[in-house]
């Protein structure tokens, strides 16, 4: 048998391939499937003929040149140009496992970014076929052991009721120890395996904490729970100091990007793993966590003595980390031995979304600002039905220093600011000062009104991450243009909901509202007839929200 040298690409070395059978020349090529792996392909070297028609979308391809194995074959021969997707003949070769493979947009494919994965390989062209390529494996074809190809399983949807994207932030320093980190490694595995992973469930990622955080694998990654115990197991100890804080902050700002695989309205989720306590300070890293819209739980294990409280910089420092200090989003286990039967509970929490106060969502990520007609015409008694209005939609919303800010202006001639954005920052303050609002009277000048708010409300918070709201409330026409102050209100990125009361004209109320007029344009000949109003303008902003997160 002749060896023969086949050179690996723009790699730098060679590789010694002993041909075989399936590698022989004469042999007929394997058919494969789109997403059949090179992990599937357990040979040096192999011919394999790939379908026409694969979705481009769909295809897996970690790395450029050398890809991960766990990449699709059929997806790294388009991605290196090897076949167009008509498909077509191609040969791999298997290859050692590395780090860092690369994200390369070639042939209408986006390769992904992997840390680390165990074993790689590469493709060249394949010699050519008389066999037809189709969608399925051909029935006849074999692997060069005589056993047939598997065919590549279905995705799987995953636990619908449970869908997050979820970053495990593990203990990587020398706190923890070889020993102990591959144990935590077993039970990060037990939780993802329990959580249901799936297309349509929820998704998960690896970053290691020690001196300098690291990524290990993104959402985007690995869709079922194979895989990802595959890649925990893959995960290797990096040692150095437990720098927790500067590993959540990392996380926060970094691995939850659309480009990372992030999904729009679904919670995200860090599970930050802490073996005695962080060399670091972490409560900054807990803010920024929380300014991104990042629910934090923190897992502590083997909690500080009383002789080694001295130690620790905070010892507070879960509270101070977490979403929110109400004992949801903290765990503690003794040790890391016995730990199955704390799987489940950890699950239950990460699985109830209702309680992800940190979630962005239309009713913590806005600002609305509420314009009042406090006009002559109003009168005292209808004048306290507008304030109960606006009460019940201010009350729906999570109002904090860190989630939905409200505010309120009232006008006639004159515009008076009753509280601005950055005044309160509680529902209980808020609804307080809005039932305290004193009733104005005098002429009706929207358009002078709207520039106001714009200008005075909306202008000091022009960097807030919330999406800014105007909700107008009131009962005539106007003495002033309100068209030109709504449209420069439109332009500044404000969405405008206008709400009409017995003399509103209707024109003046579609002028002043956003697109599309008839969503966000309302009107009621009665004062009472406010109070239906308020679900519809509610369920508004809501809609508004989402589609301006997509």
């Amino acid at each position: 048998m002749s060896a023969a040298w086949i050179p690996a690409l723009s790699l730098g070395v060679c590789l010694l391939l002993l041909p075989g059978p399936a590698g022989s020349e004469g042999a007929a090529p394997i058919a494969i499937t789109c997403f059949t792996r090179g992990l599937d392909i357990r040979k040096e070297k192999a011919d394999v003929l790939c379908p026409g028609g694969c979705p481009l979308e769909e295809f897996s391809v970690y790395g450029n040149i050398v890809y991960a194995s766990v990449s699709s074959i059929c997806g790294a021969a388009v991605h290196r140009g090897v076949i167009s997707n008509s498909g077509g003949p191609v040969r791999v070769y298997s290859l050692p496992g590395r780090e860092n493979y690369s994200s390369v947009d070639a042939n209408g494919i986006q390769s992904q970014v992997l840390s680390r994965w165990s074993a790689s390989f590469t493709v060249t062209k394949g010699k050519s076929s008389t066999q037809e390529a189709t969608g399925q494996a051909v029935s006849t074809a074999h692997p060069p052991t005589g056993k047939r190809l598997k065919k590549t399983p279905e995705k799987k949807t995953g636990n619908k009721d449970c869908k997050a994207d979820i970053a495990f932030l593990i203990d990587g320093s020398f706190n923890i120890g070889q020993r102990r980190f591959n144990l935590q490694k077993n039970f990060v595995g037990k939780v993802a395996l329990m959580l249901g992973i799936g297309t349509e469930g929820p998704h998960v990622g690896l970053v290691q904490a020690s001196e300098h955080p690291k990524i290990e694998f993104y959402l985007k990654n690995f869709t079922s729970a194979k895989d990802v115990l595959f890649a925990i197991k893959e995960v290797g100890f990096r040692g150095g100091n437990s720098n927790t804080g500067k590993a959540l902050k990392h996380t926060a700002q970094k691995f939850f990007t659309v480009d990372a695989g992030v999904r729009k309205g679904i919670p995200k989720v860090v599970v930050v793993f802490i073996d005695g306590w962080p060399s670091d300070d972490i409560e900054e890293a807990g803010i920024v966590a929380r300014e991104f819209g990042v629910n934090v739980f923190i897992v502590s294990v083997a909690k500080p003595i009383p002789e080694e409280l001295g130690m620790v910089q905070d010892v507070t420092f879960v509270d101070k980390a977490v979403c929110r200090n109400n004992g949801f989003f903290s765990y503690h286990m003794p040790n890391w031995f016995g730990t199955t039967k704390y799987v489940k509970p950890l699950v239950q929490k990460l699985c109830t979304h209702e309680q992800m106060m940190c979630s962005k969502t239309c009713y913590n990520s806005v600002n609305i600002a509420f314009l009042i007609d406090g006009s002559s015409s109003v009168g005292d008694s209808n004048f306290r039905l507008m304030l109960e209005f606006v009460s019940n939609i201010a009350k729906t919303f999570e109002i904090s220093d860190i989630g939905a800010k409200i505010a309120a202006v009232q006008f006639t001639y004159d515009q008076r600011t009753e509280f601005s954005f950055t005044d309160y920052s509680t529902k209980e303050d808020v609804l307080a000062v809005i039932r305290n609002i004193r009733y104005m009277s005098g002429g009706t000048a929207t358009g002078d009104a709207i520039s106001f708010t714009v200008r005075n409300v909306f202008g000091p918070i022009r960097e807030s991450p919330n999406k800014n709201f105007l909700v107008i409330v009131t009962d005539g026409q106007s003495y002033d243009d309100v068209q030109g102050p709504a449209a420069a209100a439109h332009d500044a990125g404000i969405t405008i909901f206008s709400v009409g009361v017995a003399w509103a004209p209707l024109d003046d109320l579609k002028d002043m509202a956003s697109k599309p007029k008839e969503s966000h344009a309302f009107f009621t000949r009665e004062f009472t007839g406010l109070e239906p109003i308020v679900s519809d303008v509610i369920r508004g902003i809501c809609r508004d929200f989402l589609e301006s997160q997509q």
